[in-house]
C-alpha cells in the first residue's frame, strides 16, 4: 500500500494505517530531531510529539502527498517546543595545548568533528533547524521557508547568521588563551 493510501485512510481515524505511517517514518523523524536538538532523550522527546501531533491534526492536511513534507515541519516545530522547554546549563570546556605536537595527529578528524560539534551546540534552535535541513539534508531554501512557513528571507538569514555564528564558535575556540582568561 502506498504512502498516500495511508495518509488518507490514518486522516479518516484508521488506527492501523496510522501505525504503519509512524513505524515507516518513526527513525526518520528520530534522526531529524537528535541533528537539531543534539541530545537522545530530547529526541526521543520532539519525534513522539511530532507523531502525536501528526495523528491528532492529520484530518487537517489538505494534500496527503505532501505528508513526508508536512512531517518534517512538525518535527521541527517539536524540537523548537522542546528546546524552549528544556534549556539546560551546559560547561563548555576548553582543553589548552602545553607543547605542540611534532607526530602527525591521527584523531585530527574526531577533534575537528569535536569542534563542529562544540560550535554547533551554542547555534539556536532555529538556526540548527535551517544548517541540519540544508547543508545535511540538501534542501533548498525555498522548499525549507516552506516547510517550516517561514519567509525565504527568513531561512536564508537564519542560515547566513548560523554560519557566520559556527565559524565565530570556532574561531574562539582555536585562539589560544591569554593569562588572564586561564586566572579567571
Amino acid at each position: 500500500m502506498q504512502q498516500t493510501d495511508l495518509v488518507e485512510r490514518a486522516s479518516r481515524g484508521d488506527q492501523d494505517a496510522f501505525t504503519r505511517l509512524a513505524t515507516a517514518n518513526a527513525d526518520r523523524c528520530y534522526a531529524l530531531a537528535y541533528r537539531i536538538l543534539r541530545d537522545p532523550q530530547r529526541a526521543e522527546d520532539a519525534a513522539q510529539q511530532a507523531l502525536l501531533g501528526a495523528w491528532r491534526d492529520l484530518p487537517t492536511l489538505k494534500e496527503p502527498e505532501h505528508f513526508d513534507a508536512w512531517l518534517r515541519r512538525l518535527v521541527v516545530h517539536a524540537c523548537y517546543a522542546e528546546a524552549r522547554r528544556d534549556r539546560r546549563w551546559t560547561a563548555h570546556v576548553r582543553l589548552i595545548s602545553i607543547e605542540a605536537r611534532l607526530d602527525p595527529d591521527t584523531a585530527v578528524s574526531v577533534a575537528v568533528r569535536d569542534e563542529l560539534e562544540r560550535g554547533f551546540r551554542r547555534l539556536s534552535t532555529e538556526q540548527r533547524a535551517i544548517v541540519v535541513l540544508h547543508h545535511y539534508l540538501g534542501y533548498p531554501l525555498t522548499e525549507i521557508a516552506a516547510n517550516l512557513g517561514i519567509p525565504v528571507g527568513t531561512a536564508r538569514s537564519r542560515l547566513h547568521y548560523a554560519i557566520r555564528q559556527l565559524r565565530a564558535a570556532i574561531e574562539a575556540d582555536a585562539r589560544p588563551m591569554t593569562s588572564k582568561e586561564r586566572t579567571a
